[in-house]
């Protein structure tokens, strides 16, 4: 298994990774991921905010941090974190606790950064994913409501937010 920066020759895959998470979310609760803005992706690649975890030549799975998210954190937003986004396993790879190694991997990258705290934020009161970004480490800090921002992809606009957080 390796972790490293996503490459733009990347992108259509990802974008495919995306659509089959949404269509696997679709099944399975009521906020889904939206078709995201292509420009907002290859923005994270060119400025090495996108990663893909790789087994064998293969993407398994792949996720997006950011330094700043004040519209989704409000208040409780700060320049001491990494925010990460969109985590996408590969249908072929799911249910290998990816989100166990991003949080290795988060860490150690968050340290490197000086950065001392770890966060994550998912649509909605998901119970399942309370839980098992719970089992990851994540502290779950509550719901918050969101209102409409014109920076934010169309699932966020208006909604619910879980918010979670890793205190290094």
């Amino acid at each position: 298994m390796i972790i490293k920066n996503s490459e733009l020759i990347d992108i259509d895959f990802i974008f495919e990774m995306y659509r089959v998470a949404a269509e696997y979310q679709k099944k399975r609760v009521i906020d889904y991921w939206p078709v995201f803005e292509r420009e907002m992706v290859k923005n994270e690649i060119v400025e090495k905010r996108q990663f893909k975890l790789i087994i064998k030549k293969n993407i398994a799975c792949v996720w997006a941090i950011t330094f700043d998210d004040p519209f989704i954190w409000g208040e409780k937003h700060n320049t001491e974190s990494i925010y990460i986004h969109r985590i996408a396993a590969h249908e072929n790879y799911r249910g290998n606790n990816f989100g166990l190694k991003i949080v290795e991997w988060a860490k150690e990258y968050a340290l490197k950064h000086n950065k001392k705290y770890i966060r994550l934020d998912t649509v909605g009161y998901n119970k399942k994913l309370i839980s098992y970004y719970s089992k990851c480490g994540f502290n779950f800090l509550g719901l918050t409501q969101l209102s409409i921002y014109k920076g934010l992809p169309k699932h966020y606009q208006n909604a619910s937010v879980s918010l979670f957080e890793i205190m290094l």
